[in-house]
């Protein structure tokens, strides 16, 4: 079966407090988007923080020493430097005017995930407080909606170690098991697989990045046609826990 990726036009600026779930569910009657079993919305995370009102001014923002310092070396935002600072639970680089940080959440990012593009002038944009949380609310409006079992991927835009670029990776999932897992299966060979489980969240949520676009004001696509093992799962589990991670 081929795989299908949707824009999902005409959804209006999202500000707190709106209702995404409906403005989807509306965008998709509108438009006449027939939504089918297993069908799977990949959601970026700036509308899901913008209607939660995870969003700063920041004029009231008051730097720290530490703060303040950093951003004089390396003629930075004071203020988007203490926000950063604020949001993570752990600074793994500070240096040449680049702060990679790990949030509360547990993802390892650029800025702990502190934006300022597509935020209204004077203010800054922060991750969801439990992007996991936020998905599965929306699946379930999704799902009750279109009377069918879809999945909800909360996505965002993250750098990589050793490569260029930005993809698009899940922060929060809901509906599908973000990890396919191919270990005790055969290769084409007739060798067991011992150690290839693929992030098949974070596939989908780069694929959708081909229709959403940065500047594109394409806010949810629509994957279909991808099969996937489990109903059950969360963007947690695509975070690496400390003991098995080579590199912390």
């Amino acid at each position: 079966m081929p795989v299908e990726i949707l824009p999902l036009l005409g959804l209006p600026e999202i500000r707190p407090g709106d209702d995404i779930a409906g403005a989807i569910i509306q965008s998709a009657r509108t438009h006449d988007m027939r939504i089918g079993e297993g069908d799977v919305f990949v959601i970026a995370q700036k509308i899901v923080s913008k209607a939660e009102g995870r969003i700063v001014r920041l004029d009231q923002v008051a730097p720290s020493e530490k703060a303040r310092r950093w951003a004089e070396q390396w003629d930075k935002d004071a203020r988007l430097v203490e926000l950063t600072l604020r949001e993570s639970r752990r600074i793994v680089r500070m240096e040449r005017g680049v702060l990679i940080a790990e949030t509360h959440h547990g993802f390892v990012c650029a800025n702990a995930g502190v934006d300022v593009s597509n935020a209204e002038d004077g203010t800054a944009i922060l991750l969801p407080e439990s992007p996991d949380a936020s998905a599965r609310a929306l699946q379930s409006r999704l799902g009750e909606a279109f009377a069918c079992q879809v999945g909800v991927i909360v996505s965002d835009t993250f750098g990589r170690a050793w490569r260029e670029g930005l993809v698009n990776v899940a922060l929060g999932v809901a509906g599908l098991n973000p990890l396919l897992d191919y270990r005790g299966q055969q290769d084409a060979g007739g060798r067991p697989l011992q150690a290839t489980v693929i992030a098949i969240a974070d596939e989908l949520a780069a694929a959708a990045e081909l229709v959403m676009g940065k500047s594109d004001r394409v806010p949810v696509a629509i994957i279909r046609g991808v099969t996937v093992n489990s109903r059950s799962g969360s963007g947690a589990d695509l975070i690496r826990p400390a003991e098995k991670d080579l590199f912390r």
